[in-house]
């Protein structure tokens, strides 16, 4: 397909309190529009960014993730967001593209946050994840990632960056500034997700939440409803971005490198 519609939800979380956002999500996924094909939800969406990653994880098998296939298949939508989740002795911050037949990719956070602890509680992921989705090539991506353009670099490889985030309200400048240039960089679509409120830990998070195309043009302002629970909806197309991508083709230009 040339037009993929995806959903932004920007919204306030409760602490530590799986089954209260999950009713949440719930609540706010009846309000998301028919049209759009895919649902973002933010950064550990069920529980806040929280650093007691033993009392909170789930597993692959827990309620949480289960509730995200169903709710896929309900709606006949792509759904992702990430969430704790425990495996072999492990806590990862774990996003999950879940899609309506039931089957989920995941993409394990690749840099974790050490000022505020990240890196004690969890294990980070050693590989980037692009999805594929009806012609569509999507990378995935969490919040502190977006700080690092080599490992967002597009070599071609991806159409949309996804970055779920719980970005505090002090630093809105920075994350509205990264989210563009890895935009005009990459030459791609790039969407970002926020949350509103105080979390559990004092933190405020004024939301923010935007999608930029790859030539740099706002297609969502990040600047408007700040502070206010918001569904966020826009249709891209493909063959935009193609266009830009033949009419200035900086990647061909692009310095050759590989992760180590």
């Amino acid at each position: 397909m040339q037009t993929l519609t995806l959903s932004l939800l920007q919204t306030a979380t409760h602490w530590h309190a799986p089954a209260r956002n999950r009713a949440h999500f719930e609540t706010l996924l009846e309000q998301v529009p028919s049209s759009a094909q895919l649902v973002v939800l933010p950064e550990m969406f069920s529980t806040g960014f929280t650093m007691d990653s033993s009392a909170v994880a789930e597993t692959m098998d827990g309620e949480t993730v289960s509730w995200m296939q169903a709710q896929a298949k309900r709606r006949h939508k792509v759904l992702c967001g990430s969430l704790v989740i425990e495996e072999q002795g492990q806590f990862y911050n774990r996003m999950l593209w879940v899609q309506p037949d039931g089957n989920i990719k995941i993409y394990d956070k690749g840099h974790l946050f050490r000022m505020g602890g990240e890196d004690q509680h969890y294990s980070e992921g050693k590989d980037r994840v692009v999805v594929e989705f009806q012609g569509w090539r999507i990378c995935l991506s969490v919040c502190y990632d977006l700080r690092f353009p080599v490992w967002l670099r597009n070599d071609r490889q991806y159409d949309l960056l996804l970055c779920v985030a719980n970005w505090p309200e002090a630093r809105r400048d920075i994350w509205q500034t990264l989210l563009r240039a890895r935009a005009v960089e990459n030459q791609t679509y790039c969407a970002g997700v926020n949350i509103i409120g105080t979390d559990g830990a004092g933190i405020v998070y004024g939301g923010g939440s935007g999608l930029y195309h790859g030539d740099g043009k706002v297609l969502v302002d990040p600047d408007e409803g700040l502070g206010e629970q918001r569904i966020l909806t826009q249709t891209l197309d493909l063959a935009e971005l193609e266009t830009l991508r033949r009419g200035f083709p900086v990647a061909l230009d692009a310095d050759e490198f590989k992760l180590v």
